[in-house]
């Protein structure tokens, strides 16, 4: 796929069903002039979990990737993908699929950019600027006539911009994060249990306390720190989680073990132990350089009261707060972080059909969705876990 510049050079679209083709030095470098840049578009975040079996075309995640060349040069690039299913996104439109059924059409394969298994709001479209974006968009809309559909899922207001211009339809929807007050910074945990309202912070309390007096405690790794060992206990409580709910794990051990052999700075592993018994373990992502961390994966061995609200949110931001991160993302859904201080945070995502008629209809059903999802964000801001502020003292 080429077009010309006004300078006579050439553009080039290429789509690559494998990620190691993509030279990885000029893809982070992209992703690090981004505004919203993340370790999980980190080419080798993504190969790995090509490489590893857990992203593939026998899981239902073929690649395509499309990237916009110059003469040599990358100028933008996005991680696509071919569904055969919705599994693993967490922006849904599974009722959308069964409406095409419905109707005797096929929802699948369609065109999905976004990370997979990993709802983690940032750049999508990485371009060296507007322009290679916007062609970039131009070359998603083309390549997904071939599909169902085209989906770009928690991109930031550039990709959100340049796909409205391709003619894409905006979702708006909702995460829980917490943000550290950048006018009086929280200095320790207590201090930000201190600025809850004293139900909030009763509930938190007494769940630390019910944890402590099962004898639980806790160690926080880091890095190269994380041994094998720690590892193998870490997927063993993994795999667990997705036992009790009765599914298999999208990760396989090998993703794991690539992470730690490719990105160890990226991860940090909270394991809860009850004397010399390790029972359950917290994977929390790290963004160093931007002093932000994730929530990504828990499990335990055993069902013990109130664990997990220690491990996924009190530990990890016990340890913002001591290292100096700013941001902590708690992932996807759930009104109940907003009672452990993790506030409600919009997020965007982008998407088209092929048929017109389906194409009008979910129009219409964003805009309804869109007016309700406001109406919900200010019902939740009227619920704040935080006592309101104290005006400054008269000067």
């Amino acid at each position: 796929m080429e077009s010309s510049t006004d300078a006579g050079a050439r553009d080039v679209i290429r789509v690559d069903e494998d990620p190691a083709a993509l030279p990885a030095e000029a893809w982070n470098t992209l992703l690090a002039a981004q505004a919203r840049p993340t370790p999980f578009m980190r080419l080798e975040y993504l190969l790995a979990l090509h490489t590893s079996g857990s992203a593939t075309a026998d899981t239902g995640w073929a690649p395509r990737f499309v990237s916009l060349w110059r003469e040599g040069e990358l100028l933008a690039a996005c991680p696509a993908y071919l569904k055969s299913h919705s599994y693993g996104e967490y922006v849904f439109d599974w009722a959308w699929a069964e409406a095409y059924h419905r109707h005797g059409l096929s929802y699948y394969p369609k065109l999905l950019v976004a990370v997979p298994f990993t709802p983690v709001p940032g750049s999508r479209l990485l371009a060296r600027d507007d322009a290679a974006r916007a062609r970039l968009a131009l070359a998603l809309r083309e390549l997904a006539t071939d599909t169902s559909s085209l989906h770009v899922l928690l991109g930031d207001a550039a990709d959100q911009a340049a796909l409205a211009a391709a003619g894409c339809l905006a979702r708006q929807g909702v995460q829980f994060h917490w943000t550290q007050d950048g006018d009086d910074p929280a200095p320790d945990f207590s201090a930000l249990l201190a600025r809850l309202q004293r139900d909030k912070r009763k509930k938190i309390q007494q769940e630390q306390r019910r944890v402590s007096e099962a004898g639980i405690g806790f160690t926080a790794l880091q890095g190269p720190a994380i041994t094998p060992e720690d590892w193998d206990f870490f997927y063993r409580c993994y795999q667990l989680t997705y036992r009790a709910h009765h599914s298999r794990p999208y990760l396989t051990r090998d993703f794991f073990a690539r992470m730690a052999a490719e990105m160890p700075e990226h991860w940090l592993l909270f394991v809860a132990w009850r004397g010399h018994e390790r029972v359950a373990a917290s994977l929390i992502a790290l963004d160093p350089a931007r002093r932000a961390a994730f929530g990504r994966y828990w499990g335990a061995v055993e069902q013990i009261p109130c664990l997990h609200f220690d491990a996924c949110y009190y530990q990890p931001l016990a340890w913002c707060i001591a290292q100096g991160y700013t941001r902590f993302e708690g992932g996807a859904q759930g009104e109940h972080k907003m009672a452990r201080g993790l506030l409600p945070t919009p997020t965007a995502s982008s998407h088209w059909l092929a048929h017109p008629e389906f194409n009008a209809a979910v129009a219409d059903f964003l805009t309804r969705e869109g007016v309700a999802m406001e109406g919900y964000l200010d019902e939740l801001a009227e619920h704040s876990p935080f006592k309101p502020k104290q005006p400054p003292p008269p000067s």
